[in-house]
């Protein structure tokens, strides 16, 4: 089941994954998991480190299939595990320094936008609910709602072959 709705508040993106919240947490939260899924279709991840605990910071690269890689940089704001995540969201460089998202073409996006990830047990499946405070349209716009329906449907895949 997927499920998302575009609210003034920002993009909310549900989805039921069939595999239990423990796997489901796993690949969210250990880097080698999060490399087999992170990053819209055609992207790759070729590097991400983990700091799991509130204060740690996830910082990864998405690379585009001509080669060219997106940093991100999440800084962990509040954790309860393994059933809720919330991040500071940015981009970054190399380096895990934030940058202004216009250098990645990201027009109009903010410097930092939280993130909020939610892991619901349903017993053998799980409901992830992303919640961000970016602007919908602007997800929509900028291709980043796109970006992230493209990831969860790389994790299904993910969690189908674990």
């Amino acid at each position: 089941m997927n499920k998302q709705t575009s609210t003034q508040e920002g993009l909310r993106i549900e989805r039921v994954f069939d595999a239990p919240r423990d796997l489901v947490w796993k690949m969210w939260t250990n880097p080698d998991h999060f490399k087999r899924w992170m990053g819209p279709r055609n992207f790759t991840t070729p590097h991400c480190t983990i700091d799991l605990r509130p204060g740690g910071r996830v910082h990864f690269a998405m690379r585009d299939p001509d080669g060219k890689d997106y940093w991100s940089l999440w800084v962990i704001e509040e954790m309860t595990e393994p059933e809720r995540i919330l991040y500071i969201d940015s981009f970054s460089n190399e380096m895990g320094e934030v940058i202004d998202p216009a250098e990645y073409g990201m027009q109009g996006w903010p410097r930092e936008s939280r993130l909020q990830v939610t892991f619901e047990d349903l017993g053998s499946k799980t409901k992830v609910i992303t919640t961000s405070d970016i602007p919908a349209a602007l997800a929509k716009s900028s291709g980043a709602e796109q970006g992230w329906n493209e990831s969860l449907d790389k994790l299904e895949e993910a969690l189908a072959q674990a």
